[in-house]
């Protein structure tokens, strides 16, 4: 069967790639055609275009990109066309990919969308489409299920978190420090800045000053693989700060705790069992315009899953240095650890065990085939 898939961003580039791999296990003449990442090309997909293109954030930067975010639309139309794929698989990324799922419905196409988009967050509205134009939703955080079942009478399938595949497979390697000409005397604070320009140039900054600040730990910045590293240097002190392009893991697990820009890194921060603050700032109308929008609480996973504050968010106003160091002194003291691994062991818990990329696999080559045979 010819799966076409759309991911927008780095997170989608690895879920989007390890649903691949599974679905190869089920179709071993599978040919796949997608929108993504390094990862997805890696599974032997042939790239489209590449997220780096793609990943525009926040109200302001998305409207300044407007005229080349409608040209991609129009080339994705007509990418699909003519690849005419059984099914088109659609990963988060909803502004771009719901666009493409409405036009997709009214040609004939096979919707899937794999890992929702936020809508429990902002634009609710956005159900009414999903519901007419999506054959299967296939959702991964624990309250989704009920969100969408209960509230709103739209069927979709709770598959657990992608993010449990992928980590179970890793451990802490005890020569990283050798590898990366990092020392072993000193304890290593993880900044994962964020995998998009734009939150690159505002954290990166702030972290130069608060590495000034603890002189008794090495502070090191997480390349993102879709990154050039010459964007993140741009904004590092060489005396300050040190860099790992494409090891995010590694540095997590060889770190005491981490300052983490809000998104799935602070999930993958979390059920890796290191300590974080969640950092975020973005260009003051977006946030502006976020906070008359957007109707949560928190915006970290960590704490929407748990429904409580479990990890400190230091939001726009609030993410200044003075209270970056109030925080990062509080959070290195032991018994702030153990309160936070309590509330890990709690996150773990409720979002279950491995298996989501399989079991996503599963319902879609089942209901694919399924609609082949009776066709």
């Amino acid at each position: 069967m010819k799966y076409y898939l759309i991911s927008g961003e780095a997170s989608g580039d690895l879920q989007c790639s390890q649903l691949i791999h599974a679905l190869k296990k089920l179709d071993s003449e599978g040919d796949f055609r997608a929108w993504g990442g390094d990862l997805m090309q890696k599974e032997g997909a042939v790239l489209v275009k590449h997220y780096r293109e793609l990943a525009y954030m926040g109200f302001w930067e998305v409207i300044s990109h407007l005229p080349t975010i409608l040209k991609n639309i129009s080339f994705c139309k007509k990418d699909i066309l003519r690849y005419m794929p059984d099914v088109i698989i659609y990963v988060d990324y909803p502004g771009f990919n719901l666009r493409i799922a409405k036009w997709a419905k009214n040609k004939g196409f096979k919707n899937h969308y794999y890992i929702s988009p936020q809508v429990w967050a902002w634009k609710e509205n956005r159900i009414k489409q999903m519901k007419a134009t999506l054959d299967s939703l296939y959702v991964i955080l624990p309250f989704e299920k009920n969100y969408f079942e209960q509230k709103h009478n739209f069927p979709v399938h709770y598959v657990g978190h992608p993010l449990m595949d992928k980590l179970s497979k890793y451990s802490r390697d005890p020569k990283f420090c050798k590898k990366n000409n990092l020392t072993s005397k000193k304890p290593i604070i993880a900044l994962l800045p964020g995998s998009r320009l734009q939150e690159i140039r505002k954290m990166l900054p702030l972290f130069n000053e608060i590495a000034a600040k603890f002189k008794k730990f090495q502070f090191v910045v997480a390349g993102a693989p879709g990154i050039d590293p010459k964007e993140y240097t741009k904004f590092m002190k060489s005396n300050s700060l040190s860099f790992v392009h494409g090891e995010t893991y590694q540095l997590l697990l060889n770190s005491c705790a981490a300052l983490v820009t809000s998104g799935t890194a602070t999930l993958e921060t979390a059920l890796l069992n290191i300590p974080q603050l969640v950092c975020y700032k973005c260009s003051p109308i977006t946030y502006w315009i976020g906070k008359k929008v957007i109707k949560l609480k928190y915006i970290s996973l960590v704490n929407l899953i748990l429904e409580k504050e479990a990890v400190v968010e230091l939001i726009q106003n609030d993410c200044t240095y003075e209270k970056l160091v109030i925080e990062l002194e509080t959070l290195l003291q032991k018994n702030s650890f153990e309160k936070m691994n309590q509330n890990y062991i709690t996150l773990k818990e409720k979002i279950g065990g491995s298996g989501a990329s399989e079991k996503t696999a599963k319902l879609i080559f089942d209901s694919i085939r399924n609609n082949n045979f009776k066709n």
